[in-house]
């Protein structure tokens, strides 16, 4: 289910994203991505080639994570198009499902998988 309003839901992901350690936002392929020493830890997609979804793309452990999340929790995790074998899930931002505690931890969780030694210590 697409978000009403996307700048909305994307300032909020920003905010998040922006006050981890030492990030960063650009625009890769087309759409808002948050890096981490040159690291990608988060992607924003708003109904990415019309799959009607809003949701921040981030890093998990590996595809058992991956199997674990979208499992558990189908309404809130999917397999991103593209990224998924590289080890991301997208988390749902779609109205009235989001969890903001929940999207906040996910992002610091793919942060920390991003982020070099010197920052998670």
């Amino acid at each position: 289910m697409l978000s009403s309003d996307p700048e909305i839901v994307l300032a909020r992901l920003r905010a998040l994203c922006l006050a981890l350690p030492e990030t960063s936002e650009k625009v890769s392929h087309g759409i808002p991505a948050f890096q981490v020493a040159g690291k990608m830890f988060a992607y924003f997609r708003h109904d990415h080639h019309g799959d009607g979804r809003t949701d921040v793309c981030v890093k998990t452990g590996g595809r058992d994570e991956q199997e674990m999340l979208m499992e558990a929790d189908p309404d809130t995790y999917s397999w991103p198009a593209y990224i998924g074998p590289s080890g991301w899930v997208g988390v749902s931002l779609a109205d009235g499902v989001v969890d903001w505690a929940l999207v906040e931890a996910r992002l610091a969780s793919s942060w920390r998988l991003a982020a070099p030694r010197r920052l998670t210590v």
